[in-house]
């Protein structure tokens, strides 16, 4: 694969990005009046209005755009597994959620997320059927596993930890064969992000050391050995030369039980991955045009819900900006 395959559709996705959510648009919708105010300032964004500002009416626009987003560009690029990377995480999620539901007796369908590489509805009969012969062997055998560990712990935790790790090895393997050591980079990365807040997470709530070893995700660019039962300045140090290093440095002090709030740890691990990303804006074309551009979408629906959930609970707008993470754009 070479950088000029994506010659014309880096030229594309140039364009797609003049409609992201900047910071300046963040404002306005923040700032906005009225609630119809707030959804015209959406829409400029190239989505369509929603009915109303409820979750259920915004998660529905968010979810189509992002199906119509994955379908678009895996028609375009050379290797779909480069867009895979990012589907496969909605899987994992609607696995956790049909499992948890069929121990519970419960429907699981207003909780499924389309996006992933499986649409939820035919993964949800098959699930029942109990025939997913057709996924990939590494989803199917972490399904079985979780839902075996859910029945055999009774602790959802459990199945959760088994599909989280089996979800970030497909990512992994996916980026790989992508060809792009861009997106391998940021999946790396994407995993110290997930570690450093599992590590943080433990120690507040003093969790036991089988608990977190198992949490830990291998394949990141800090040993997983090197976090169980690091804390306070051993913690930071694990990330000294790292893109997290300032997260790091955050969640340190809040690792402690009763520490202070977690926002601006969290904010800080997102920044962390934006700032790996941004390199993508110094590129003219090649495939790290498109990573960037996707991750950008998944960063502004997450602005974008945080925003409105924020309007609807009648948070200051200081409130709303202090749980805002960076702009890509």
């Amino acid at each position: 694969m070479k950088d000029t395959d994506y010659l014309s559709l880096s030229t594309r996705v140039r364009a797609m990005e003049t409609r992201l959510l900047t910071r300046e648009r963040q404002e306005r919708m923040i700032d906005a009046r009225t609630d119809e105010e707030c959804v015209k300032l959406f829409s400029e964004c190239g989505y369509p209005e929603p009915e109303n500002l409820s979750v259920p009416a915004v998660n529905a626009v968010l979810a189509q755009a992002r199906g119509e987003l994955f379908r678009d560009l895996k028609g375009a690029v050379p290797r779909q597994s480069l867009i895979e990377v990012f589907q496969i995480k909605y899987d994992c999620h609607n696995a956790k959620v049909l499992i948890k539901a069929e121990a519970m007796g419960e429907e699981a369908d207003r909780l499924l997320m389309a996006g992933g590489r499986y649409d939820p509805a035919t993964l949800a009969a098959s699930f029942q059927r109990g025939d997913l012969s057709w996924v990939s062997g590494p989803f199917r055998k972490a399904v079985e596993e979780a839902k075996a560990a859910l029945a055999e712990r009774h602790d959802p935790q459990w199945a959760d930890i088994i599909l989280d790790r089996a979800c970030y090895a497909e990512m992994t393997q996916a980026a790989k064969d992508s060809g792009s050591p861009f997106l391998e980079g940021y999946v790396k990365l994407s995993i110290d992000a997930v570690n450093l807040r599992v590590a943080v997470r433990c120690a507040r709530m003093g969790v036991s050391q089988e608990v977190l070893k198992a949490s830990l995700i291998p394949g990141g660019n800090v040993d997983p050995e090197a976090l169980a039962g690091a804390k306070g300045a051993e913690l930071s140090a694990r990330f000294a030369v790292s893109s997290l290093k300032e997260a790091a440095q955050l969640g340190s002090l809040v690792a402690a039980p009763g520490a202070g709030g977690m926002t601006g740890f969290e904010r800080a691990c997102d920044n962390a991955l934006t700032a790996y990303l941004s390199k993508a804006r110094l590129v003219a074309f090649g495939e790290q045009t498109v990573v960037g551009y996707l991750c950008a979408r998944e960063a502004e629906a997450t602005a974008v819900r945080t925003i409105l959930a924020g309007r609807r609970a009648g948070l200051s707008g200081e409130a709303i900006r202090e749980r805002l993470r960076e702009c890509y754009v």
